[in-house]
């Protein structure tokens, strides 16, 4: 199985870390005593644990020497990057927050029916995606979404509190251009997987990374 590295476009780090990758392919120099979290270069596989890593860019990269398996990670102490995957841009990370966002939308809508502003902001960044809406638009759409998930924040608590905040912040973050798309796309995933309910945020999850794994290899509609 492919495994994969996500930094920012220059080549650092984008979740923790520090120093920088080489860009042009070379083996990173090696790391002894490899820890999960402290020591090591850090991986994940194309799967769920790509969906919980989003950044930037997406590489595929190659391993050797030590490596352990830490659950949402890879850790080994020897990598380099291979390639860079192209069909990871802004406009598949914007379009893939909007997918994972509407498909808990229903949860925010069924208490408050009468707010669109979800709606709206899930409406106009699938536009601004495909060049068909402003930035402008999309800053006021994704401001709106914002205002709608902290008001249900602040609405009386009850069982459905926490999938509905989630539901309306998965929203929010697809649409808000204050946030680059890959901030959105990683936000709004994890928003979407925390407004389904307990017994179906796994397979939420696995649909989030069938999903990604569409737009990676360009078969998504």
């Amino acid at each position: 199985m492919a495994i994969y590295k996500v930094l920012n476009d220059d080549g650092t780090p984008c979740h923790g870390g520090s120093g920088t990758w080489d860009l042009d392919g070379g083996w990173m120099p090696r790391i002894e005593n490899i820890e999960p979290c402290k020591r090591g270069y850090h991986l994940c596989d194309g799967g769920l644990q790509l969906v919980g890593w989003l950044g930037p860019s997406i590489w595929e990269a190659e391993w050797r020497g030590d490596r352990i398996d830490a659950g949402d990670k890879i850790v080994v102490s020897e990598a380099r990057l291979v390639r860079k995957l192209a069909t990871w841009n802004d406009r598949t990370a914007r379009l893939f927050a909007c997918d994972c966002a509407e498909r808990v939308l229903s949860i925010f809508e069924d208490k408050y029916p009468g707010d669109s502003r979800p709606r709206t902001a899930i409406e106009v960044s699938r536009r601004f995606a495909v060049g068909d809406a402003s930035r402008a638009s999309l800053d006021a759409a994704g401001a709106a979404a914002r205002d709608a998930a902290y008001a249900a924040r602040a609405a009386p608590r009850d069982a459905a509190y926490a999938a509905r905040v989630a539901a309306g912040v998965a929203a929010r973050d697809a649409a808000y251009a204050a946030w680059g798309a890959a901030d959105a796309a990683w936000g709004a995933a994890w928003g979407a997987a925390w407004g389904a309910a307990d017994a179906a945020r796994s397979a939420e999850r696995k649909w989030q990374a069938e999903r990604l794994r569409q737009y990676l290899f360009g078969e998504a509609p």
